[in-house]
């Protein structure tokens, strides 16, 4: 298992590969489909993504005695944001981004061009992941677009995730999809001598 805490250099994301086991520490930022919208339409973010981490999360949060508390913090489907994701990734300087399901091309040659890196958090563990998180900093436009599209500042401490697109053009996700491909192509090609 790897240990990656802040600051989250463009050495230490280059230093991960496809596969790699990963534990983070430090400040991750939630952002989803509204926020990443809003970023690309040319908005300035509440804070700074400059060797950031983004988790494509919308958390469950409560306030309990006064402070905010994630209850559950599964990830959310990645895809939806690769109209938006390169184009953050480049402006803001974001060296990692949390999800599941994976990303699409425009992403990976974001990720290699800019060190960054695509982290698989597991999803169906809301309620795992959020023990990983031990404080919520702050919250950002909440009025603007509601508790599951906020920026939430979450401070997370050994929070698991894989790596399946790193900073050097490879990516689990397209990988899958050849051997996919291929795989359907033998039987489509078996079904056809029948």
């Amino acid at each position: 298992m790897i240990q990656l805490s802040a600051p989250f250099t463009e050495e230490k994301i280059r230093s991960l590969k496809v596969g790699d086991m990963v534990e983070i520490t430090g400040l991750v930022f939630t952002g989803r489909d509204a926020i990443h919208k809003w970023l690309h339409d040319g908005n300035e973010p509440p804070v700074s993504l400059k060797d950031g981490i983004i988790y494509h999360c919308g958390p469950v949060v409560m306030k309990k005695k006064g402070q905010w508390v994630v209850t559950a913090a599964g990830p959310t489907t990645s895809i939806r944001e690769e109209p938006y994701q390169a184009g953050i990734i480049e402006k803001h300087g974001v060296r990692a981004v949390i999800g599941k399901g994976g990303m699409g091309e425009k992403t990976r040659l974001a990720c290699q061009k800019f060190g960054c890196v695509y982290l698989h958090a597991v999803g169906g563990a809301a309620q795992v992941l959020a023990e990983a998180i031990k404080k919520v900093r702050d919250v950002h436009l909440l009025e603007k677009f509601g508790s599951p599209e906020a920026i939430w500042e979450l401070e997370v401490e050994a929070f698991p995730v894989v790596v399946t697109i790193d900073a050097h053009g490879n990516s689990l996700h397209k990988d899958i999809e050849a051997e996919s491909s291929q795989n359907l192509a033998q039987l489509m090609a078996q079904i056809g001598k029948k």
